[in-house]
Formats: C-alpha cells, sequence, structure tokens
C-alpha cells in the first residue's frame, strides 16, 4: 500500500507494507517493531523525571489507560514519515526505543531519536549499537542520504556516543528556552567510516 502511495519511498522491499515485521539486528541488540506488550515499560520511562530531561521534555501527564489507548491508535495507524522501533536484548529484554522521523522524501533526510530506558544498560554500548544499527538500516532500506539528530549541549554522555557512531557537530541551535547541538551523517561519511568493533 505504502509503496503504491510512495514509490519512491524504498529501494528494496517495501518493509512498510501492513502484515510485514521488520527486525534489525545488531552486535547488543535487536530492533523491533513496537508492540503493546511494550507500553508498560514505555509509559514508565515517559513518566520518568530523569528521562523526560535527557530527552528535553516533560514527564508524561497522562493515565495509563489514555497512554494505552494512543499507544494502540500509533501502532494501528502509523504514519508513513515515521518509524519507531523497540530495542530488545538479544535475550528478549525490553531495554528502550529509537525511532527516525520528520522524513522528508524530497530532501531524503530523516531526524534520529534514541531511548535507553533501561538504566541497567546505560554506559555499556547499548546506545551506540542501536545507533549503528538504525542507521545501517535506514541508509541500506530507504533513500534517506542525511540522517540528523539534536541533543541537548551539557549531554556530554549523548554527544559522545553520537559521535563515536559518525554523527559530526554542526551548531548550536537554541529551542523552547535549551541550547541543542544539531548533528548529522550523511549516507556517503557513513559508508566510508571505519568498522565499529
Amino acid at each position: 500500500m505504502l509503496r503504491r502511495a510512495f514509490p519512491w519511498f524504498r529501494k528494496g522491499p517495501a518493509l512498510d507494507e501492513p502484515g510485514e515485521k521488520v527486525s534489525v539486528k545488531g552486535r547488543k541488540v535487536i530492533l523491533r517493531e513496537k508492540r503493546i506488550v511494550d507500553v508498560p515499560d514505555d509509559f514508565s520511562w515517559r513518566s520518568d523525571e530523569e528521562l523526560a530531561r535527557l530527552d528535553a521534555t516533560r514527564p508524561l501527564d497522562m493515565t495509563y489507560s489514555d497512554f494505552l489507548r494512543f499507544s494502540r491508535e500509533e501502532q494501528a495507524y502509523p504514519s508513513p514519515l515515521s518509524r519507531r522501533f523497540a530495542i530488545d536484548t538479544p535475550e528478549g529484554i525490553h531495554i528502550g526505543n529509537c525511532m527516525y522521523y520528520d522524513i522528508d522524501l524530497r530532501r531524503r533526510r530523516a531526524e534520529l531519536g534514541i531511548m535507553i530506558g533501561d538504566r541497567n544498560y546505560w554506559d555499556n554500548g547499548y546506545g551506540m549499537n542501536t545507533v549503528d544499527s538504525l542507521l545501517t538500516h535506514i541508509f541500506t532500506t530507504t533513500p534517506v542520504e542525511l540522517v540528523y539528530l539534536h541533543t541537548l549541549d551539557w549531554n556530554q554522555r549523548a554527544r559522545c556516543s553520537f559521535a563515536k557512531s559518525g554523527f559530526r557537530e554542526i551548531e548550536k541551535i537554541r529551542r523552547s528556552g535549551q541550547d541543542f547541538i544539531y548533528m548529522e551523517i550523511a549516507q556517503s561519511e557513513w559508508k566510508e567510516r571505519p568498522p565499529l568493533s
């Protein structure tokens, strides 16, 4: 359906066709389609003050039942301009979420977002492997040629992790009263970087 509506959207198989499941395997993580069973984790993480601060947002302000209804609708009617994935360990533990969104097909660019919600998996390379796996997916299965992100300027851990994945810091941007670093990586740069250990 989406391939018919947006014939230029995919180079390869139409991964966004209803019923088709995408699974991206990295060294430490598996990126998979979001499922309703993720909702308790997602609700907990999005309600967490520290995680909200790291994500430059406010903690979730809705009931669990409203969030569940919202999540069901989002999964039933996904936007063709956004792809959301759960981050699992190889053992099947749901540790976070990632996505690429604001997909601009004309300019062939998209924004990347990630949250490792389970603190037991911080500072162990899971975030970097998630970003590397998501970039591989984007640059090998979509026509996107530039991936960018915004990270808080004071979040040195995130900035270092994104830099290790090949993102370059381009400029400082102020929005909603906070300072962000705009970072990007082009498909050509991604292809030329040395293999990650």
